[in-house]
């Protein structure tokens, strides 16, 4: 049986949460059922599967920040947070 998509909201919805430095905060869910992307509050939540152990979960959260804005996911990169559920993310919009 195959994953569902991931639920993801518009790509302009994302964008505009990216500061004028290229940074995008995050509150990460790692362990997740299911995997997406929602804003709250201002702050993008990410829920992906993959467990918080040597870096799996960043990694599936930078391509799902990547997906969910249309970029390849070398583009997002982890700027801070990498043992915390606070993260934050460096966008490269060039």
């Amino acid at each position: 049986m195959a994953r569902p998509e991931p639920d993801l909201p518009p790509p302009a919805q994302i964008a505009a949460l990216i500061d004028a430095d290229g940074r995008l905060s995050i509150k990460a869910t790692p362990g997740a059922r299911a995997e997406g992307l929602s804003v709250s509050e201002a702050v993008l939540h990410a829920k992906v599967r993959a467990k918080p152990q040597d870096g799996a979960a960043n990694t599936a959260i930078a391509e799902l920040i990547a997906r969910g804005l249309g970029i390849a996911p070398s583009r997002v990169r982890l700027a801070r947070g990498e043992t915390s559920r606070n993260k934050v993310f460096l966008i490269d919009r060039s």
